[in-house]
């Protein structure tokens, strides 16, 4: 592996981001790290910029010279308007002219319209490939992570969702996700536009989530079916603004009922971390 080449991060503190940074500098890359507040990295030797991603006279500079490009589309439900953040943000890194890009996608961006905040997702995945660039995206289930939102209802034997209980999706641990976007950063081999998917180890229905919960952290754990309306005032209560609420509740409902993502399971889109494994490790500790 070449050494002088420039693998650029954002998010290198999010859940996937700071796996992937972690994974590069133990294959003896010194990634060029794009990040708000530097003082949040672990690992020092870097080559940081600092700076926001919605300006892009920052993105264009940071990211100028960079080989290969880790971007996962950073989440911030506080603005007034979190998608068009996110078309922005996407707009600004398609720009910048790095030649291999693995973005970071989700189950749900196939439809390109009506879920939600995945669909800004969608929308970046039209803004690289037009940048041409070599893109790789990678459509991803729902992150075990996202249980860690449900921390206080968990403590009262509870998982809310506006998903039916028997709904089966995709779950993923991040950190497995990471260790797929590092591998092809570092690969050299591969060109155009693919997309692919992350899938984790098995599509798990809310009940088996909650059971599997339960088992970990030695408690029953019973699934609670919220409606959207009943999400989005809880979402209002928190001060979230309209068009971030709506993006929220929308995400679910985009991929509920009948849907199924495209790319299907098999092999190369299974991956090893159970929920069990992973939710003994993190939400044990804290239930």
């Amino acid at each position: 592996m070449n050494r002088r080449m420039t693998i650029a991060v954002v998010t290198p503190t999010g859940n996937v981001g700071s796996r992937v940074l972690q994974l590069l500098v133990q294959a003896g890359m010194r990634p060029r790290v794009l990040a708000r507040d530097p003082s949040r990295l672990k690992f020092r030797d870097l080559d940081v910029r600092q700076g926001d991603l919605l300006d892009a006279g920052f993105v264009a500079d940071a990211l100028k010279g960079a080989d290969a490009l880790f971007w996962a589309t950073p989440e911030n439900f506080g603005t007034p308007d979190p998608q068009a953040d996110m078309e922005t943000m996407g707009a600004n890194a398609a720009a910048a002219g790095v030649p291999r890009i693995v973005q970071i996608s989700s189950i749900g961006a196939e439809r390109r319209h009506g879920a939600g905040l995945i669909d800004g997702l969608a929308r970046n995945e039209d803004q690289f490939a037009s940048s041409g660039a070599d893109v790789l995206t990678l459509r991803c289930g729902n992150y075990f992570t996202n249980l860690m939102g449900s921390l206080d209802s968990l403590r009262t034997g509870t998982l809310k969702t506006t998903m039916r209980p028997d709904h089966r999706m995709p779950w993923v641990d991040p950190r497995d996700v990471a260790e797929v976007a590092a591998v092809r950063l570092l690969a050299a081999n591969w060109s155009g536009h693919k997309v692919t998917a992350v899938h984790g180890p098995a599509d798990l229905s809310w009940d088996e989530v909650a059971a599997t919960i339960g088992a970990a952290v030695g408690r029953p754990i019973t699934v609670e079916e919220i409606t959207d309306e009943a999400m989005a005032a809880t979402l209002r209560a928190e001060g979230m603004s309209d068009k971030a609420i709506t993006g929220v509740v929308s995400m679910p409902a985009g991929v509920r009922d009948n849907f199924r993502p495209e790319q299907p399971r098999d092999l190369l889109t299974t991956t090893p971390t159970t929920l069990d494994a992973w939710a003994y490790e993190n939400l044990r500790p804290l239930l």
